[in-house]
């Protein structure tokens, strides 16, 4: 049987300019008082922004896997031409491994803008499993963003 645990998360998502947004995560194992423990996972890629509000995610893991994934991005609420809710459902499209790697079979994540934060859910099946939870993550914005000096 899993047991919870206290988990932290970094998400960085951004842009340089390209036609394409970098994502960046990282999580950890939190301690009762909020002190990190270890490092949990790491995972890098790029965001695809495509027409008709569509999006592809590629996604490469340390742990030996890569994945591209396909979904479809939603606004849910717009304010002063700002959007201030939307909603990324994504599935997983394919998923490459490499011969050390867990077999994950596939993949669904859902991201959502909701009151200034991101909330993001991960199920997952794998090593013959069905599909089910994997993680979920509510997340606030960190106030270290860079300034425009």
């Amino acid at each position: 049987m899993e047991s919870d645990i206290q988990v932290g998360q970094e998400l960085s998502i951004y842009s340089d300019g390209r036609p394409f947004l970098i994502h960046w995560s990282r999580t950890w194992e939190l301690s009762e008082t909020g002190e990190r423990l270890r490092p949990l996972a790491i995972e890098t890629g790029f965001w695809r922004p495509l027409p008709n509000n569509e999006v592809e995610l590629l996604l490469a893991h340390p742990t030996g896997i890569i994945e591209t994934w396909f979904g479809k991005v939603t606004v849910t609420g717009i304010e002063n031409a700002v959007i201030t809710g939307a909603r990324v459902e994504l599935k997983t499209d394919a998923i490459v491994r490499t011969a050390s790697a867990k077999q994950v079979d596939a993949g669904e994540r859902i991201y959502g803008l909701v009151d200034g934060n991101i909330g993001w859910v991960y199920d997952m099946a794998a090593e013959g499993h069905v599909m089910k939870s994997h993680s979920s993550f509510h997340l606030t914005k960190s106030l270290t963003e860079e300034s425009g000096a």
